[in-house]
C-alpha cells in the first residue's frame, strides 16, 4: 500500500469484540509515537452515555449510523492507530473506506478463545449480556462466521494469540 507524504498514515484495528483491538492499538501507538483513537470511547464521549445505554434506548440501526458518522467525519491525526468496534467493518462501506484511507489489521481469534476473554465482561456488551455457556459459544461462533467475510478484507490478518508490538510494527510496515 502506497504511503506517500500527502496521505495520512492511519491503521485501523478490526476484529471480534474481545480480540484485543484496543489493547494492541494503544500499545502500537505508544511504540510508534502515533496518536491512539478508540472509536467506541470517542462515541461514548460524544453521546454522553455508554454504547450499551445507547443501544438499549435507540437500537442497533441508530447506533450503526452514528458509528459510521464518527468513523468518516473524525479528523484523525496524520499518524494514528484507530481501534474500531467489532461490528463496524460489517456495515455500510466501512471496510472499503478504511482500506482506501489507511491500512486495516484483523486480529483473528477462535470462538473458544473469545469466550474465555468475553465471559466476565458481558454486562457492558449489549449483544452478549443475556447469554451463557453453550448459548454464548453458539452466538460467538455464528456472529464470527457472519462477520469474517468482512474481517478477511483487511490489509493484514494476524493471529491474536502470538501478537507483539514489534510483530505488529513489522506487519504494517511490510517487513
Amino acid at each position: 500500500m502506497d504511503n506517500n507524504s500527502n496521505k495520512p498514515n492511519w491503521v485501523f484495528f478490526i476484529g471480534f469484540m474481545g480480540c484485543g483491538k484496543t489493547t494492541w492499538s494503544r500499545k502500537l501507538a505508544t511504540h510508534l509515537g502515533y496518536a491512539f483513537v478508540d472509536l467506541d470511547q470517542l462515541l461514548e464521549e460524544q453521546l454522553g452515555m455508554t454504547i450499551a445505554e445507547y443501544f438499549s434506548s435507540f437500537g442497533e440501526d441508530a447506533f450503526r449510523k452514528l458509528e459510521s458518522d464518527i468513523l468518516k467525519q473524525t479528523k484523525f491525526a496524520d499518524n494514528s492507530i484507530i481501534s474500531t468496534g467489532g461490528g463496524l467493518p460489517c456495515f455500510f462501506d466501512h471496510m472499503e473506506w478504511m482500506n482506501a484511507n489507511g491500512k486495516t489489521v484483523y486480529i483473528k481469534l477462535s470462538p473458544k478463545t473469545l469466550i474465555d476473554r468475553l465471559d466476565k465482561g458481558k454486562a457492558k456488551r449489549p449483544l452478549l449480556r443475556d447469554k451463557d455457556g453453550d448459548e454464548l459459544l453458539s452466538f460467538i461462533t455464528d456472529k464470527l462466521a457472519e462477520r469474517e467475510g468482512f474481517y478477511l478484507q483487511a490489509s493484514y490478518i494476524t493471529d491474536g494469540i502470538s501478537l507483539s508490538v514489534e510483530g505488529l510494527e513489522a506487519l504494517i510496515q511490510g517487513r
